[in-house]
């Protein structure tokens, strides 16, 4: 059931924070969260790939997208603009993210094309755990492993080809036909909550609150060591990582504002294993994973930031438990907003994630509650 918002400063000593304070209001149509932007690499065998260059003389100081929109005619700079949010774009090997990069001559640029997502997906009889439902929203505790939308990799069996069977074709068209409703993600192995929109109003009013970091998002983590301080802020731009091009990193140039308020719950194995609470004031691609991997503790079991060299110092029940585990140990377990049509604040709760509760209990731990 839907539940008022809790007093923020039960999550920190002293005054609630204000979690929109530091970061401007921006337009925004589908907030990242933390996920990829496909749910999926973001480099594949079948991409089409252009090489472009060597930049002219007469081009130098040309701004990239506007470059790139002349070189090629499909290539328009809204188009450059999704590529190089993507990491789809590289100047001279490196991977580029900004559309007003300034060209410099004799540089040579490959842009990799994906493969078109299916234009239209089609309902799917998928069973969906419906946390809350009215005409104009609907919330879901998604499974790990489901993918949101269709994409390059993921042509079906997502969540909107669940969505489309479940709804009747009743979403908000604002995502676009592989989109419809999708106001928000969460990665692919990440389970828990997230909102969709059924009318295109509904859309509207919960985008405006993604964009002013208004809404209640809290995560569980297992993660790697003990935090110090037990609980804080993680501050540090977002943006992809140079030396891999399918991970994010905390960047000193580019990249977008990233703040997570964390706190320590539980510790396990002689403080070697924690359970943190991380809170979103914004919602960037992985932002929880790169955060805790930035400050020293990854999630365990994350097949793209973790690392299982500490297994060693596991006792033999919690090495076994984790051996069995294949995803970062993430979930979404609370989600609050206020009703984009009526202004009632509503907050839901979805249980731990019958995986991540095992561990924890192979672990030595007690799985949290509410």
């Amino acid at each position: 059931m839907p539940q008022a918002f809790p007093d923020a400063a039960a999550f920190f000593d002293g005054p609630a924070p204000t979690l929109s304070d530091p970061f401007p209001q921006a337009e925004m149509t589908i907030a990242d969260d933390d996920d990829l932007p496909d749910d999926s690499s973001t480099n594949s065998e079948d991409d089409t790939v252009l090489t472009l260059g060597p930049v002219e003389e007469e081009d130098q100081g040309e701004r990239l997208d506007r470059w790139l929109s002349k070189q090629a005619d499909d290539l328009s700079r809204s188009r450059v603009k999704a590529l190089l949010d993507d990491g789809r774009i590289t100047l001279d090997g490196q991977v580029v993210s900004t559309a007003n990069s300034r060209l410099l001559i004799n540089q040579e640029i490959i842009v990799r094309i994906p493969p078109a997502a299916p234009a239209l997906p089609q309902p799917q009889d998928i069973p969906l755990t419906v946390v809350y439902e009215d005409e104009h929203l609907i919330v879901i505790s998604k499974p790990a492993g489901m993918v949101v939308h269709p994409a390059a990799g993921s042509p079906d069996g997502t969540l909107v080809n669940a969505l489309l069977h479940h709804c009747q074709g009743s979403l908000s068209g604002i995502g676009g036909v592989a989109r419809p409703g999708i106001v928000h993600r969460i990665d692919k192995d990440t389970s828990g909550l997230l909102v969709v929109a059924k009318t295109d109003r509904a859309h509207h009013g919960l985008a405006e609150q993604f964009a002013a970091h208004t809404l209640d998002r809290a995560y569980w983590a297992v993660v790697w060591g003990r935090p110090s301080p037990s609980k804080g802020e993680i501050t540090g731009n977002i943006g992809r990582s140079p030396q891999n091009r399918q991970k994010m990193a905390v960047v000193t140039r580019g990249g977008k504002e990233a703040l997570t308020r964390y706190r320590t719950l539980d510790r396990y194995q002689d403080g070697a294993i924690s359970l943190v609470e991380c809170r979103l004031a914004t919602g960037r691609t992985h932002q929880i994973r790169v955060h805790m991997t930035h400050i020293g503790h990854t999630l365990l079991g994350d097949p793209l930031y973790g690392s299982q060299r500490r297994q060693k110092s596991l006792d033999l029940t919690a090495q076994n438990g984790l051996s069995g585990f294949c995803r970062q140990a993430l979930h979404a377990y609370r989600l609050g907003f206020l009703h984009p049509i009526t202004g009632i604040p509503l907050t839901f709760t979805s249980p731990i994630a019958s995986d991540i509760a095992a561990l924890i209990q192979a672990l030595g731990g007690t799985p949290p509650t509410e």
